[in-house]
């Protein structure tokens, strides 16, 4: 996405000392999509528990995320850059942590504008630990959308295509094809995201986006997970349990899925819920476990990286969660701190040269069932921000030819 000036505001993953970003608006997706008005929570863990302060600030940015025009008073209604206040060290927990939380609207500051915003976290000395985006909205405008198979042939089993129609009535829009501008989100994930998609037609009030290639994602597979609610007893999942400074869960070696059939079981699209039976409050009582991945060496990845990713890393490849090869057992191999939960992870290949592969390992399906989320921006001529007046959301369970 090209920005005049540059200055792309990418979501920044923490150090390794924080742990379990949990970012999410009414709905239980970790995606805050909030109307004006509504209130969002941050909560994470630092694993160092010493009860360091972290401070909050608030970015308003334009339709491709470079920061906007708009003056902090002009976004905000009282201050940002407070310190986060919500927080309690762990009970009686192997691993210690500090627990945060935010919550947005608070005493402090409101949102008065829609939009993209970025929400920074910093330390006492002024460093940036970690961003998250998220998007505010008003019911202006209406948008209906459906998933369809590819009609590109060479496409037709793998990708999906994403069609909708915006309905601007009531909403004056002089020059549609100028004013408004959409993003279309796979499964809360921005790096996939497509952008620059004109209307292909107007009729009435009514904008009408019938691609096919342009609004097309390839559909992946379903994410595989496990479960460490329970602490000491094995799932379908979990292979063996050891117990040394923290628990071990060992994971099943894991297999190569491109080439099977595509087969169906639920999954929650790449996030993650933490919770346990161990406590009454699981953001301050779940402990954390070493959870052991493991995926057979092929010549298909040759010397390229495998990461593990999911929403519990906000799908980042980091070093903590690049696999290691070991040569006695012939897998990559890797071990993550994880608070216990259910989780969905997969894994993604980083070639030699940089380009990242999603799913050589998991493969590519049409059925796969995935959610799509449409952003309807708009600024009118001379308007100093994009603002969003509608959203949209529909899934590929019921995918139509």
């Amino acid at each position: 996405m090209p920005s005049v000036s540059g200055q792309v505001m990418e979501e920044v993953n923490p150090p390794e000392n924080i742990k379990s970003v949990i970012f999410k608006g009414p709905t239980e997706d970790q995606f805050p999509v909030i109307q004006l008005g509504e209130s969002m929570t941050l909560e994470f863990d630092d694993i160092l528990a010493n009860e360091q302060d972290y401070y909050y600030k608030i970015v308003h940015c334009d339709y491709d995320w470079t920061p906007s025009q708009l003056l902090k008073s002009q976004y905000l209604s009282g201050a940002d850059n407070q310190r986060i206040i919500d927080y309690e060290n762990s009970y009686t927990t192997l691993q210690p942590y500090s627990n945060y939380r935010l919550s947005i609207p608070n005493e402090n500051v409101r949102l008065t504008v829609s939009g993209n915003f970025v929400l920074e976290i910093y330390n006492s000395y002024g460093d940036l630990q970690f961003s998250r985006r998220f998007v505010v909205y008003r019911n202006a405008v209406s948008v209906a959308g459906t998933v369809k198979r590819s009609r590109d042939f060479n496409f037709i089993n793998t990708k999906q295509v994403v069609q909708f129609n915006i309905n601007t009535a009531g909403f004056n829009v002089v020059n549609p094809k100028k004013e408004v501008k959409v993003a279309i989100i796979q499964n809360h994930q921005w790096s996939t995201a497509l952008y620059n998609i004109k209307p292909q037609f107007t009729i009435g009030t009514e904008l009408v986006y019938k691609y096919n290639e342009e609004t097309s994602f390839f559909g992946g597979n379903e994410y595989l997970n496990f479960d460490t609610k329970d602490l000491r007893s094995p799932t379908f999942a979990i292979s063996r349990i050891e117990m040394s400074d923290v628990y071990h869960h060992y994971l099943f070696t894991n297999e190569y899925r491109f080439d099977q059939e595509y087969t169906y079981f639920p999954d929650i699209n790449g996030d993650f819920v933490v919770r346990t039976l161990q406590g009454e409050d699981v953001s301050r009582e779940a402990e954390y476990s070493k959870v052991h991945f493991s995926l057979p060496y092929t010549d298909l990845i040759g010397l390229d990286d495998v990461y593990v990713i999911g929403k519990f890393n906000n799908y980042g490849l980091t070093d903590e969660n690049k696999m290691i090869f070991n040569e006695e057992t012939g897998k990559f191999e890797a071990t993550l701190l994880m608070k216990q939960g259910f989780y969905n992870y997969k894994y993604v290949i980083q070639r030699e040269d940089g380009t990242i592969e999603p799913n050589v390992v998991s493969g590519n399906f049409h059925f796969t069932e995935n959610n799509y989320l449409i952003l309807v921006y708009y600024r009118d001529f001379g308007g100093m921000y994009d603002s969003i007046i509608g959203i949209g959301s529909t899934n590929s369970q019921n995918i139509s030819n």
